[in-house]
């Protein structure tokens, strides 16, 4: 099982960037995914997830209007839009797979600083 992020890097406030999360070794269309993240010295926050076939998605507050999850299942791959970056918005940025079992990815850093 892998669980591939990228697109993570240092952007400046306001600017915006592209998550994507390459899925094998299970059957991606029968998980949820969750984008999580983590910035120093503070707990892992889950930012967004999207239902298996994507037909619900739901976002934390903190990201709400800023953020957009999608999938593509044909492609095994999980995305997350993220625009109008914050300064606080700077973490690692995890994938996250829920269903019967629980995979993650290994992380890509997002920095948003001028």
């Amino acid at each position: 099982v892998q669980l591939v992020e990228s697109g993570g890097g240092l952007v400046q406030p306001g600017g915006s960037l592209r998550l994507s999360c390459a899925a094998s070794g299970f059957t991606f269309s029968s998980y949820f995914m969750r984008w999580y993240r983590q910035a120093p010295g503070k707990e892992r926050e889950l930012v967004a997830t999207i239902s298996s076939l994507g037909g619900s998605t739901n976002y934390a507050d903190s990201v709400k209007g800023r953020f957009t999850i999608s999938r593509d299942n044909a492609k095994n791959t999980v995305y997350l839009q993220m625009n109008s970056l914050k300064p606080e918005d700077t973490a690692v940025y995890y994938c996250n797979a829920w269903g019967v079992k629980v995979y993650w990815g290994q992380g890509t850093q997002v920095t948003v600083s001028s």
